[in-house]
């Protein structure tokens, strides 16, 4: 069912086990990359900038994605550590949206999953001066083809510009498709990242 149910409502006490419930599901009917999130940063002039992006982990602790810190997303959070997220599923007709502030994960938890990435990939990002103006495909070709040579069949370490961040919810809102576009959405929020989640219903 696309629809929250009155169990869904009645018996969630927190967002994560609704949340764990419907992503397991994405993931076994969503066709294309069930884990893309839409982040929205905010940057110095305070206008918002939004890209997808793929959820890599998550848990009561907050959604983790990993980027180069030196992007634009990655210079907006370093200038305002809040962002703002949503999944659309739209096989299953549902949304989640979440926000609050950003922390960085740690070096070692990012050089795991750095280490798990394919060959190709860790040393794309050495190469990418990523978001940054690129004078033709070949400068990238031929930075590729450097770092390559450099790193030889040997370990590639994770660059210290490459991070992850979690964003830590202090609101989460599910939404399922219904009929006449009487849409069912259920908002949990707390104050701050070690409050009590509250919730609601939320009209259409």
């Amino acid at each position: 069912m696309n629809a929250l149910t009155a169990r869904d409502f009645d018996q969630a006490l927190e967002p994560f086990a609704l949340f764990r419930e419907w992503f397991a599901e994405a993931k076994s009917k969503e066709l294309n990359d069930p884990e893309a999130m839409a982040v929205a940063t905010v940057d110095e002039e305070d206008l918002p900038d939004v890209r997808m992006v793929l959820l890599k982990e998550w848990d009561d602790r907050g959604f983790v994605f990993y980027s180069n810190g030196e992007s634009a997303k990655g210079r907006q959070l370093s200038h305002n550590m809040k962002a703002a997220a949503a999944f659309h599923w739209k096989s299953l007709r549902r949304q989640v949206r979440l926000r609050g502030p950003v922390e960085l994960v740690g070096d070692e938890a990012s050089d795991a999953y750095f280490a798990s990435r394919a060959r190709d990939s860790r040393i794309g990002a050495w190469a990418s001066r990523q978001s940054r103006p690129l004078e033709s495909r070949f400068a990238l070709e031929k930075a590729v083809a450097q770092y390559a040579l450099k790193f030889g069949i040997g370990e590639i370490p994770r660059p210290p510009f490459w991070i992850g961040y979690r964003i830590v919810p202090v609101a989460i809102e599910f939404w399922a498709d219904r009929p006449f576009r009487l849409h069912d959405r259920l908002r949990f929020f707390r104050a701050g990242v070690q409050d009590q989640w509250m919730k609601e219903r939320l009209y259409p």
